[in-house]
């Protein structure tokens, strides 16, 4: 079966260490272990992470480790997580945009949802790219240089991108395919692009 490749490989979860959408972290990072592989949730800093459902503050959940201590070499595959406060704090987090890039460069699969592509257009990735996003984020995205699409999932040569909490089982799905395949050749493409200048 080809999700068993996915066992003991290690996957990154990248959020702020608040306001990530809860349902957005837990259901990918349940459909990954399910699979046998290792996850690790990153943070700019040390401690916890705390979720929102919507506007109403979720669980918590424990920091592996900081994104600044971490370097994509070290994992198989990225997950950005939604919700409207996170990515958006991340995106000035240079640490965090320079994790993101090295997964481009290497060519390794990726997968964001919702608002998480804030965080790849400030990372200096989507030039090029055909995703999906939630739909406030189609004008940012087209003017990065992406093509936007209105679709429950979309995939582009290892980048898997969803729109909102309910396309998250045709994610889940897609994620766990593209990590399963591995590297892609075309993934490398997006990390040509310069990265946008810091506002």
């Amino acid at each position: 079966m080809m999700f068993e490749k996915l066992r003991g490989k290690k996957i990154a979860f990248l959020m702020a260490n608040e306001g990530v959408e809860q349902v957005e972290l837990t259901e990918p990072l349940e459909a990954v272990r399910g699979c046998g592989a290792e996850v690790e949730l990153l943070a700019p800093e040390a401690g916890e992470i705390q979720a929102f459902n919507h506007l109403d503050k979720g669980a918590r959940f424990p920091v592996d480790r900081k994104v600044g201590d971490a370097h994509a070499s070290e994992y198989d595959a990225l997950v950005l997580p939604g919700g409207v406060a996170n990515p958006d704090q991340l995106r000035t987090k240079e640490e965090a945009l320079e994790f993101v890039r090295g997964f481009f460069e290497a060519g390794k699969p990726v997968g964001v949802i919702c608002h998480g592509p804030w965080t790849l257009i400030d990372a200096g990735v989507v030039a090029g790219r055909t995703l999906t996003s939630w739909p406030s984020l189609q004008t940012d995205l087209r003017n990065a240089g992406a093509e936007w699409v209105d679709e429950e999932v979309q995939v582009d040569n290892g980048l898997v991108s969803s729109r909102k909490p309910d396309d998250l089982d045709a994610f889940n799905a897609k994620i766990l395919e593209e990590f399963a395949e591995g590297v892609h050749e075309g993934q490398r493409a997006g990390a040509a692009s310069p990265p946008r200048s810091r506002r």
